[in-house]
């Protein structure tokens, strides 16, 4: 069965449409309005192996906060709803990943209870096209409240922040990858309680 689906939310600050295909190949087309966070989506469907598209605007002339929090919640509720009943999923994923002088930490369990853990602080607080770096760790949150997922991000240690949060999207694009792959010998859902 395929585990494509298409989330929609409309706020009075945000309009979001996001589709996802889990068994796809990376192919995206993000709009958000803000290019660094198209970037960056970019750089998770490619490295996830996940068909992403998404089409998102909001009142990015008040913050960009609303617009990048909200695409989380909808991203997250993509990634819960593509995966049903999570039947025969390996649960768990997890990857190390470079960029440069920066390497990023990430592990998922798909347990449907959802915890962020996020140790990420960039060397100051800096704004790479206006987008401010502590944005991230609410777009995190809010992915993981709506997907039901338990998330680490670690950064172990990195300088530029682009190159750092390019490495935490390709690494978490990585360990979703295996997180949600079928295994081969598995039956039902991987969990001894019988549900996620």
């Amino acid at each position: 069965m395929p585990r494509k689906v298409m989330v929609e939310r409309k706020t009075k600050e945000t309009d979001i449409k996001v589709s996802i295909n889990i068994d796809g190949k990376g192919d995206y087309k993000i709009n958000t309005s803000i290019p660094f966070v198209d970037h960056m989506l970019s750089l998770m469907a490619k490295h996830g192996h996940i068909d992403i598209n998404v089409e998102a605007k909001g009142d990015i002339e008040v913050d960009y906060h609303h617009l990048i929090e909200d695409v989380g919640i909808v991203l997250g509720e993509a990634i819960k709803k593509a995966l049903g009943q999570k039947l025969m999923i390996r649960r768990y994923g997890e990857s190390l990943t470079p960029m440069d002088e920066s390497l990023a930490q990430i592990a998922i369990d798909l347990s449907g209870r959802p915890y962020l853990v996020y140790k990420v602080k960039p060397p100051k607080e800096s704004a790479l096209r206006g987008v401010g770096m502590s944005i991230f760790e609410d777009f995190f949150r809010a992915l993981t409240n709506h997907a039901g997922m338990n998330l680490h991000i670690i950064l172990l240690y990195g300088s530029d922040p682009h190159h750092i949060f390019e490495a935490i999207f390709k690494g978490f694009g990585r360990a979703l990858r295996t997180a949600v792959e079928i295994h081969p010998k598995a039956k039902g859902v991987p969990s001894t309680k019988g549900t996620l």
